[in-house]
């Protein structure tokens, strides 16, 4: 009896092992792209710059699926991955890059770091629970980037970046909505297929936006220091980051798999400093600090046997 209890054990480590690893993946290469997209809108229009990746990161997708001669979805499956491209890619990509506009990037890392609060909040609507260490894990994390970005919480509090709140929070719950809507949906047909038509479907809507408004600047104008960055975001952020993050998804609780957006900004800002010479404060490491004994706490429930 007790070797089948550590055998059991084991075999759900075994099995969270390469999860967890893809979470990493995801925790850390998100974060590098915090410094491509900021590299990037140095030189071009922010919705601009998200239209071709989503563009491109689409082609690649669609391309990879036809080649491999991927049945194409069917009926309902059409409006899920018209909900799905709505909610993940116009919604929340293009109310957050709006709404940055409107406000400074601490407070933006901030709301953003709600995402996983509103997943349980959420579930625990659909009748959801999550274990109580992986909870606490999770609003010591949120605690953590507060400390982090101290300095922007008073923000909260000016007129002029209510609208950028708004915008920004509003994206963090769309985003919340169409994760959930992807992890239920994955099963029915091929994620990321659907995926790369959600890129596609959006890039067209995103242009359309952006054309109507007169925002873009001509292709050849685009110096290369942006293509580079495009090309590392289509890569790196679209194509092999979201595959991880869509496995991440298929096999660890939405609120853990959520998670990643506690360690993209520490990634963001240690690798600033780095490569821009940003300065990092004690209350960075200290927050920095709390936030990865946060994480500690939810890798610990979900790797806690159940018996």
């Amino acid at each position: 009896m007790r070797a089948k209890i550590q055998n059991a054990v084991s075999g759900k480590i075994e099995a969270i092992g390469l999860p967890i690893m893809a979470l990493c993946w995801v925790s850390f290469f998100w974060g590098t792209t915090w410094l491509a997209s900021k590299e990037g809108v140095k030189h071009m229009p922010a919705l601009q710059l998200a239209t071709i990746r989503q563009f491109l990161g689409g082609l690649i997708y669609v391309g990879y699926f036809l080649l491999k001669k991927q049945p194409w979805p069917k009926g309902k499956q059409w409006r899920t991955i018209l909900v799905l491209s709505f909610l993940n890619f116009v919604c929340s990509n293009g109310l957050s890059t709006w709404g940055v506009k409107y406000m400074t990037s601490g407070l933006g890392a901030i709301i953003s770091a709600l995402f996983p609060i509103w997943i349980i909040i959420i579930n625990f609507f659909n009748g959801e629970r999550i274990a109580k260490m992986a909870l606490f894990g999770i609003l010591i994390s949120f605690g953590g980037i507060c400390i982090i970005f101290i300095d922007y919480i008073a923000d909260f509090l000016r007129p002029d970046f209510q609208f950028g709140i708004i915008l920004m929070t509003a994206s963090t719950i769309t985003w919340a909505f169409g994760i959930l809507q992807t992890k239920k949906k994955a099963s029915s047909f091929n994620p990321y297929f659907s995926l790369g038509l959600q890129m596609l479907i959006s890039s067209v809507f995103l242009f359309g936006i952006t054309e109507a408004t007169g925002v873009n600047i001509p292709l050849s104008e685009i110096p290369s220091e942006s293509w580079w960055a495009i090309g590392y975001l289509v890569i790196i952020g679209s194509v092999l980051t979201f595959i991880a993050f869509i496995y991440t998804l298929q096999h660890l609780p939405t609120e853990i798999s959520s998670i990643y957006v506690y360690i993209n900004p520490i990634v963001a800002m240690i690798l600033g400093s780095i490569i821009f010479g940003e300065t990092l404060t004690q209350a960075i490491a200290i927050g920095s600090a709390v936030t990865l004994t946060g994480l500690y706490m939810v890798n610990k429930s979900i790797r806690k046997p159940k018996i």
